[in-house]
């Protein structure tokens, strides 16, 4: 249901970022990819709960299988649709959406088949709608937490289409936040790691198993570390892997030490957000996201990419400086947690869940 109001945006884009002021160019090409992601909209909505419910039974191996099985199928297709019919954006975009269909399908014949999973899905049942606004206001602080990340960064892309060489600025960051999202990646495993271990260890009533398993953002950053010296050390031929132009290469270069802060600070962040989800504190951190992001960062990034000309470096700048700030933000909260009060909490949202059948695994 959420997804038929949001398919809206897509379709209308165009004319949407005309009027945000991208150069027609921007738009029209951006519009046509957009078009071909529509699928995605709604095989998000059902990838994410079927991954959570698998996490939630440490069941990960499976869906690791089908990812990169799927992964191999949208590199065969995405490059004949290339390089051997030559079509273009639209069919990358179908493409993509078309993977992620193959993802969700297998991921539900592996529930319906897999006999690890036949306690805990028995099938549809109006057991669902119970206490279904109570777990609505949950996602809705889980959705407004999560868009206002994702968001952030995209309006920043949208700042660098209103620069001098906006083809050039927009190619550059492009590149980067590729980059950035690969390593990203690394830390999302993570994030959805401590959620499901924080979330369970806080049911189960164990308050010091809890608070041990924020470790995990060490082990992240540390990763984040070498992913940003990695990167640093192939500043200068990096991007040849997405692009052929010098001009191109040479701005992601000088944007490289802005990237690597920003994979180091992604090594923290998403981490602690994911111990924030498992704690419930979605609505929280929300609050945190808009001051940090929106009041902070969104407007350095503007003042010092158009005031002072800084271009893309200037609005890379505010997005740092506004995840700084939420990082710092979420590792203070996160050290004075009293996890004992948390583990009461938790009990008191599992007591509304509570029936008489026995449990589904017994000690």
């Amino acid at each position: 249901m959420t997804c038929l109001p949001m398919s809206l945006l897509f379709i209308f884009s165009k004319p949407l970022l005309n009027t945000l002021g991208e150069p027609e160019q921007v738009a029209s090409l951006a519009s046509l990819f957009v078009y071909g992601m529509l699928p995605v909209i709604f095989v998000y909505a059902v990838n994410f709960p079927i991954q959570k419910f698998l996490q939630a039974q440490s069941i990960v191996t499976p869906s690791a299988y089908i990812s990169a099985a799927a992964l191999v199928i949208h590199l065969v297709l995405s490059w004949t649709a290339v390089y051997r019919l030559g079509f273009g954006l639209l069919a990358l975009s179908l493409i993509h959406s078309f993977s992620w269909w193959i993802i969700v399908a297998a991921q539900i014949v592996y529930i319906k088949m897999s006999p690890r999973c036949r306690r805990s899905w028995e099938g549809f049942s109006w057991k669902a709608f119970e206490g279904l606004w109570d777990f609505f206001r949950l996602s809705a602080a889980s959705a407004v937490m999560l868009c206002l990340e994702s968001w952030y960064s995209q309006i920043l892309v949208l700042l660098a289409g209103l620069l001098k060489d906006p083809e050039i600025a927009l190619d550059s960051l492009a590149i980067c936040m590729s980059i950035s999202a690969v390593s990203f990646m690394v830390s999302v495993g993570f994030n959805a790691a401590a959620s499901v271990r924080v979330s369970n260890e806080l049911g189960a009533g164990n308050p010091r198993a809890a608070a041990f398993s924020i470790v995990t953002t060490a082990v992240s950053f540390l990763l984040a570390v070498f992913e940003a010296v990695v990167v640093m050390s192939w500043r200068n031929v990096i991007s040849y892997a997405f692009t052929d132009s010098p001009v191109v290469a040479e701005a992601v270069a000088d944007l490289s030490p802005f990237l690597a802060i920003t994979i180091i600070l992604n090594g923290i962040q998403p981490v602690l957000s994911g111990v924030a989800v498992g704690c419930g504190w979605q609505a929280f951190v929300a609050y945190v996201n808009i001051g940090c992001y929106y009041v902070v960062g969104i407007p350095i990034g503007f003042v010092l990419g158009f005031t002072y000309d800084m271009g893309a470096k200037g609005i890379w700048t505010g997005m740092i400086g506004g995840t700084l700030m939420q990082t710092i933000i979420l590792v203070v909260v996160t050290l004075k947690t009293d996890w004992d009060k948390e583990v009461e909490k938790s009990s008191s949202r599992l007591d509304q869940w509570e029936e008489s059948r026995e449990p589904l695994l017994k000690q």
